[in-house]
């Protein structure tokens, strides 16, 4: 099975641009404003294949770190944004990705200016070109929202930029900018128009899902969604290491082993467009929040679409929240309905979200975690037979992490 790795980066994007927005302002779309410039730019610069989707993909989750950011400046008291720190960590971040060139440099200094005014205070030519061009799309987009200039003002930012091109990025960097920056690129960057540029410049990316690279993948979505949270940390992680030591138990395939750790990994992916004070409020959530909280399934589900082949990892991330008697959320469906991935899944996040410390409880050992399963599975919400069988599987790891696949699959 193949995973059109650029049309997945696409839908991680739309999550990074709702955090952008709700924690530090940005405009809507910004992240895929600024990999379509880059992405034109490298065409521009002549760049391959794969540089081009390095750079491009480097744009899109430039500020994949500002959910670790924000629970690290909440956590550790910081006064205001330290920009070395988002920096650092959106590198090492993005760098699990299966990249077919290097990209190092290009999130960590993506910040500086030519004049080494920047927060590494590196100069022009002491840091990736494609760092600059990135710098170059990225605050020209802030600083101008693109998404918003009238035409017939173009000119007019145009000459403001040549002006200054030290505020921006580098001086080459914004000329490869302004040569591409013209009317057409203007009107494709608006809001209507921005999820069909990015389709039409982003060059194709696949990878075979049984390769190492998904442990990568696995780990980049876990460290964007689980962070948004500290009560979260661990919480994709572990449902996806949990869901592949049950597809050893069951002896699936490779591809099948594969594509269910892949799911679990993106069923709350959703989670990135609720509000952090709704997820982490320490008592019970009123009827609002609940649907709220409800309607990240939705997002789940209709972020997948997108994805071609992706059909069944999409029903199993998206019906994670589901009940056997149709009490579930967001579709309602039945037993009927509910193929065995779809309840395992289902059974599993229960497992971690009720063993796991919240606002609401402390952590719960295994024989804990298992009554509250045991009673669902006799009041026939949630299958009974994978009950015994997480029961089984899970003993052992009582108030334990699971342990990554990836050590067991280097080789």
């Amino acid at each position: 099975m193949k995973i059109a790795m650029d049309k997945l980066c696409n839908v991680f994007s739309r999550g990074l641009d709702l955090i952008e927005k709700e924690q530090i302002g940005a405009s809507e779309n910004h992240s895929m404003r600024v990999a379509a410039l880059c992405a034109v730019m490298g065409k521009k610069m002549g760049y391959d294949g794969d540089t081009l989707s390095a750079l491009a993909t480097c744009a899109l989750f430039h500020d994949n770190a500002l959910t670790e950011f924000h629970l690290s400046e909440r956590e550790l008291e910081l006064n205001g944004q330290n920009v070395i720190l988002h920096c650092e960590k959106g590198q090492s971040n993005v760098a699990w990705l299966p990249f077919r060139k290097n990209i190092d440099g290009i999130i960590l200094y993506h910040h500086e200016r030519g004049d080494g005014k920047g927060p590494f205070n590196k100069k022009e030519g002491e840091y990736p070109f494609e760092a600059a061009l990135l710098g170059a799309a990225d605050v020209i987009d802030v600083r101008s929202k693109l998404q918003k200039v009238d035409p017939k003002d173009l000119a007019a930012l145009r000459e403001k930029i040549k002006k200054n091109p030290d505020i921006y990025s580098t001086r080459n960097a914004v000329e490869v900018l302004l040569d591409i920056l013209d009317h057409d690129m203007l009107i494709s960057l608006r809001d209507e128009n921005i999820s069909q540029t990015l389709d039409k410049v982003l060059p194709h990316w696949e990878i075979d899902v049984c390769s190492s690279d998904v442990f990568g993948i696995a780990e980049f979505i876990s460290h964007v969604i689980d962070y948004k949270s500290k009560f979260t940390r661990k919480h994709t992680s572990q449902i996806a290491n949990r869901s592949w030591l049950m597809a050893k138990y069951y002896g699936y395939s490779d591809d099948e082993q594969a594509a269910l750790y892949l799911a679990a990994s993106l069923h709350d992916i959703g989670k990135i467009a609720t509000p952090t004070e709704v997820l982490e409020k320490p008592g019970k959530l009123n009827a609002q929040e609940f649907e709220i909280i409800k309607k990240h399934v939705w997002y789940t589900h209709e972020w997948l679409l997108d994805v071609p082949d992706f059909e069944l990892i999409r029903n199993w991330a998206a019906n994670h929240h589901e009940k056997l008697d149709g009490s579930g959320y967001s579709f309602g469906r039945k037993a009927d309905e509910l193929d065995f991935n779809s309840r395992l899944i289902a059974c599993l996040d229960i497992y971690q979200a009720v063993s796991e410390p919240r606002p609401y409880h402390d952590a719960r050992p295994h024989e804990s975690t298992m009554r509250i399963l045991k009673d669902m599975a006799a009041g026939g919400v949630v299958d009974g037979k994978i009950v015994k069988d997480i029961d089984e599987v899970m003993g052992t790891y009582s108030m334990q992490d699971i342990p990554s696949p990836r050590a067991e699959n280097k080789a």
